[in-house]
């Protein structure tokens, strides 16, 4: 009794329960800024969807802030509405002044929390209806981009040559649908798609906003005050005690009737965190399909013990290049079947298990030979595809991650058993698909356990810096090779002439072979002088025979386009195939071949390379048939006028050119034909031969 007397009752203050706004109201948080920093903006537009209650909120941007770059704006306002004007556009002030915040549930079960409004020595509550976080959207930034994309897929037109192929004859498949069971059913209500096209088809209602200071704000906010303050009206507030403190307590049934019943990608970090470690990890499996071990424990509770996860993460996924893959049978249920052709799980989960496989053994994989083995409709065999890897162009298909060799390292004795696991799934392939040991033998050696897989450019580069550190060695062989070369010939004698700056002899012996990929440059000498068929060298007393002029003229009627690399190359390969003795063998330098492939109908063009080519004197001179003799030189000539003024370009500008200069008569045959001849492509550009770097 003593303590109770030493805290006396001060003061007592009546609680009334308002419910004019029960079902209406709701709170709004601002996570992305503190409570000082208020959004005093205009607001544009708001609009809510009542049964998902989302809410998006459009507020204007002060672009006359000191604070506000101008020129971003535009460039992103140009970026997103291109340089139509429309009534669809984003921004139709051609100019980012705007900015809109979308909403995303804090929690889903509201009914313990309230807004409190205390008046007079009186507490009024209003339940609240929802809890929403409202943050900046960046849709534009999708809008944008597939903007992007639209006008690439329109400047690379009728570069379809470049893609991976398709049979052109396809068998047809007529299925009937069979009645969908239950289980089906509710997998499918419960799928991600569903649940996705039940959002998406309900309407937004639009509102209007009124400012805190409007006097329709201010009539509203009298509803947060209970319009009866009598006893009758709020018996919710009058309980007996039992009834409070179960109130305040209630049973556990509410807390499991609150967590979510199916692990869906739609929940958010808390609703995943709620959930047991192993649904967890298959709902985050399920959705990426592939990750690394480390981003896996980054989406986990921080504290969780990786131990626990390795084994929830074996049990729904398998261990390719380091990272894990979500396993067939996961993805694709007992009982189910094919979105795209109906072909039934089981079958699924063979020629998805053989993807999976052949991507432990290599880094590329061609469609068309795993078309060819699982022999699944070619939908089937891309989403694969797609799911684990990433399409190269005139490459195949790329695993979608690098291989982790540091997870390797750190957990040998997983890796080592996914190993032996991979043994049983490689038998049951071999049996299934009635593979020879042949067949299932990787292209190139299959890394160890703990080895690193070294990409094609970091060789390339470790090979320069050999060549760099070793050059005087190197030089010595080679000189070495070439005057054995000359004493075994004997009838073969390389003429030799005074040099201009810069230039070097053409070493027309065998082991002198160019890489055709090699990229030109600039034709560079100090003696050269201009004349009416372009840049050329100056002459000398020696002059072509008539078979060399024929060999360049044939050879340029063949190839339209070629470096000096290429050429010497060539060359040396007709040489290969003459008699000893052949007047070709003699009295041929560079010098004479140059000027044989200028006197030819030939020019040399100077296309304009990027600073950082690695492109060598030879490669960096690319020559051209000007003049063949037929209606097609006009439109080549062009063509190469292009290329003297651009290292790589686009169709549309190539064909936009022609229109301009020849009108409507250049057909679409007419440049397939012309690109085919003189150019390549790469990348949705467009090359001169030889130039491209490899």
């Amino acid at each position: 009794m003593s303590s109770e007397d030493d805290d006396p009752i001060i003061q007592e203050i009546d609680v009334y329960l308002a419910k004019s706004l029960a079902d209406k109201l709701y709170l709004f948080q601002y996570p992305v800024r503190p409570a000082a920093m208020t959004y005093d903006v205009a607001h544009l537009s708001a609009k809510i969807k009542p049964k998902q209650q989302k809410v998006e909120v459009e507020l204007a941007i002060d672009s006359m802030s000191p604070n506000y770059c101008r020129s971003k704006g535009e460039q992103i306002a140009l970026n997103v509405d291109g340089t139509t004007t429309e009534e669809s556009n984003t921004y139709s002030t051609k100019l980012m002044d705007k900015q809109t915040f979308s909403s995303i549930q804090a929690t889903t079960n509201t009914s313990r929390y309230a807004a409190a409004v205390f008046r007079k020595g009186e507490l009024h509550l209003t339940p609240l209806h929802g809890i929403l976080q409202l943050r900046p959207s960046f849709s534009y930034l999708d809008k944008a981009d597939s903007k992007h994309r639209e006008r690439e897929a329109a400047n690379e037109g009728g570069d379809s040559s470049q893609d991976e192929a398709e049979e052109d004859v396809k068998q047809i498949t007529v299925r009937f649908s069979r009645p969908e069971s239950e289980q089906a059913r509710q997998r499918r209500v419960q799928s991600y798609e569903f649940l996705q096209k039940k959002h998406a088809e309900e309407p937004w209602v639009h509102l209007h906003y009124y400012g805190l200071k409007d006097s329709r704000s201010e009539h509203e906010r009298q509803y947060l005050f209970c319009q009866f303050t009598g006893m009758a009206e709020n018996t919710e507030l009058v309980k007996s005690p039992s009834e409070y403190l179960a109130m305040l307590m209630p049973p556990p049934v509410e807390e499991e009737f609150a967590k979510p019943v199916c692990p869906s990608n739609v929940l958010s970090m808390a609703q995943l965190r709620s959930l047991p470690l192993g649904d967890q990890v298959r709902t985050l499996m399920k959705n990426v399909k592939v990750m690394p071990f480390a981003n896996l424990m980054s989406f986990l509770s921080p504290g969780t013990d990786s131990t626990a996860v390795l084994r929830c993460i074996q049990q729904v996924a398998m261990l390719v290049q380091g990272n894990w893959v979500i396993k067939s049978d996961v993805l694709y249920p007992k009982d189910s079947c094919s979105p795209h052709s109906g072909v039934p799980a089981e079958v699924l989960c063979r020629g998805r298990d053989y993807v999976m496989w052949k991507f432990t053994q290599e880094r590329w994989v061609e469609r068309k030979a795993v078309a060819a083995v699982v022999k699944l409709p070619p939908e089937d065999v891309k989403d694969f595809m797609e799911q684990m890897s990433v399409t190269r162009i005139n490459r195949g298909w790329e695993f979608l991650l690098p291989h982790d060799g540091e997870f390797i390292k750190k957990h040998p004795d997983v890796a080592q058993r996914q190993h032996m696991l991979w043994m049983g799934i490689q038998a049951k392939l071999e049996k299934v698909f009635k593979l020879s040991k042949e067949d299932m033998m990787p292209k190139k050696q299959n890394p160890q356990p703990g080895s690193v897989v070294v990409s094609g450019e970091q060789l390339v580069t470790k090979a320069r810096e050999n060549v760099r550190e070793n050059y005087s060695v190197l030089e010595r062989e080679l000189q070495q090779r070439h005057r054995a070369q000359s004493q075994d010939l004997g009838a073969v004698r390389v003429k030799q002439e005074p040099l201009s700056d810069g230039e070097e002899p053409m070493d027309t012996s065998s082991s002198a072979g160019h890489n055709n990929a090699a990229v030109n440059g600039l034709y560079s000498d100090d003696s050269s002088r201009d004349s009416v068929n372009g840049p050329c060298l100056p002459r000398t007393h020696a002059t072509p025979t008539q078979e060399l002029r024929d060999f360049v003229s044939s050879i340029f009627r063949k190839h339209f386009v070629l470096t000096l690399s290429e050429l010497k190359r060539l060359f040396n390969l007709h040489l290969a195939s003459l008699p000893p003795g052949h007047s070709l063998f003699s009295g041929i330098s560079d010098r004479l071949l140059q000027e044989t492939v200028l006197d030819s109908k030939c020019k040399q063009i100077l296309v304009p390379f990027p600073p950082q080519s690695s492109a060598e004197a030879d490669e960096q001179k690319v020559f051209a048939l000007w003049e063949m003799g037929d209606s097609f030189d006009q439109h080549r000539q062009l063509l190469l006028e292009i290329f003297m003024k651009n290292y790589r370009v686009r169709r549309n500008l190539i064909q936009g050119k022609l229109t301009q200069e020849f009108g409507d008569n250049v057909t679409k045959t007419d440049l397939d034909r012309l690109l085919k001849e003189c150019c390549v492509s790469y990348g949705g550009m467009w090359y001169l031969k030889g130039t491209v770097q490899s």
